[in-house]
């Protein structure tokens, strides 16, 4: 076992466990970048050349968004392509993502390629293990939080259990891993149910009925097809609020554009105006309940509806639209603007060129599907189940999330030992 270690404090650890540095353990390979100048390299590309990018953490990597060419497997990297299985790490600029090749790939010069003698060392560990240390500890203070050099990087401290106990290790975050990537593709799959869903209802409605041709396409025989203007009391715009003396730390939440999020409301980050601007300068944009929230700028057309704890809040450069209540509901007119259907339009409707962004006369000339209020109900009612299908995985995901890097830790300094977790390992299998 090597000596002289710096970051791990070996008194601190159980008996039966080891240490020793990244250098001794494995042997690495650093990749390359062919010339972007030289287009023979990259045209006709067939061999996967793996960017931080494309390295998802803890994942396994089998494509990549470019690939190299014939010739620059014989002139730039000699045939030496990372086999299948290698575990890659990122060294510079993000700094320590792993992820292992699924296929046998080319990677450029900020990831390295290694694959540790499983004798000394479970692959499997190792990976996890690279991914919690404090690189920070490892960077030279003119390069902080920029890269690692080969020394650095050989000088890696990594504690060693009894290769049993690293496989159980490896084991048991393997499983908390596979319940995350579970609930990822339940929220995924059920996200993408969800905007089928808004297709098919918000252009054939609840019962299938006959349907008639109009300008946004087929729609129920029995709806209407109104632009938003004639079904809305008021559509408007937040006024930037100035000077900047309107600002306080408590007051009156002012939204803008990364408060809204499809159907949800964001509170933070918020910022606050007073209530004298609110009841002053800026009253002509004072929210009600009810009020649909509609993004002008970055994603045009993002559309919530203001809660009714959130009445009398404000709003910065939002268009906002406060439906004829006898005709629309707020809730339908949000979950519209959030459809496909909607957002071709908004993307027709956008203006300018540097920052595009969506105006009031767009709005007002948007056309809505207009069912009966007790149709447009129940249409609501139906994505509200599917948003809770949602916010039920999520909430899994992230105690997941938090289960696993609580874990990592623990796990990798000896505060708790795999061989008592086989009942979490069931538990999550199951």
């Amino acid at each position: 076992m090597s000596t002289g270690f710096k970051y791990l404090d070996l008194s601190a650890l159980p008996v039966d466990w080891t240490a020793d540095h990244f250098g001794n353990l494995v042997d690495y390979n650093l990749g390359r970048t062919p010339p972007r100048n030289s287009p023979y390299y990259w045209k006709d590309g067939i061999y996967p050349w793996v960017s931080i990018s494309d390295m998802k953490p803890y994942g396994v990597l089998q494509e990549t968004v470019e690939k190299v060419s014939q010739q620059a497997f014989d002139e730039v990297f000699r045939g030496r392509l990372a086999p299948e299985g290698s575990l890659l790490m990122s060294f510079k600029l993000t700094i320590g993502r792993i992820s292992r090749l699924g296929v046998p790939a080319f990677h450029n010069e900020a990831i390295i390629s290694f694959k540790p003698d499983p004798k000394k060392i479970s692959p499997e560990y190792l990976g996890y293990y690279l991914s919690q240390i404090n690189y920070k500890d490892y960077q030279d203070t003119a390069i902080k939080g920029q890269t690692l050099n080969k020394g650095k990087l050989d000088s890696l401290e990594i504690s060693l259990p009894p290769l049993p106990e690293q496989k159980a290790i490896a084991h048991t975050l393997a499983t908390v891993q596979r319940a995350i990537r579970a609930q990822e593709r339940i929220i995924q799959t059920t996200t993408e149910l969800k905007q089928a869903l808004m297709q098919k209802l918000f252009s054939e409605g609840l019962r299938g009925k006959p349907q008639k041709e109009t300008e946004i396409g087929l729609v129920p025989e029995s709806w209407g097809v109104v632009e938003c203007g004639d079904a809305c009391d008021t559509i408007s715009v937040g006024i930037v609020v100035q000077p900047a003396s309107y600002y306080v730390k408590e007051g009156v939440p002012a939204f803008r554009s990364q408060n809204v999020r499809a159907d949800r409301i964001q509170v933070e980050p918020m910022v606050y105006i007073s209530n004298e601007a609110n009841d002053g300068p800026v009253k002509k944009s004072k929210l009600f309940a009810g009020d649909v929230l509609i993004v002008r700028t970055g994603y045009p057309g993002t559309s919530c509806v203001v809660p009714p704890e959130l009445e009398g809040s404000n709003c910065i450069d939002l268009i906002f639209a406060r439906p004829d209540k006898a005709r629309l509901s707020s809730h339908y007119l949000s979950r519209f603007f959030n459809s496909d259907l909607a957002k071709r339009q908004v993307q027709a409707g956008k203006t300018g060129l540097a920052q595009q962004h969506y105006n009031v006369g767009a709005v007002k000339s948007t056309k809505i599907p207009l069912p009966s209020l007790g149709e447009q109900e129940k249409i609501v009612s139906y994505l509200e189940l599917i948003d809770s299908k949602v916010d039920t995985a999520t909430s899994r995901f992230n105690v997941l999330q938090e289960l696993f890097y609580t874990l990592l830790h623990e796990l990798m300094t000896a505060k708790t030992r795999a061989n008592g977790l086989t009942s979490l390992s069931s538990a999550q299998n199951s």
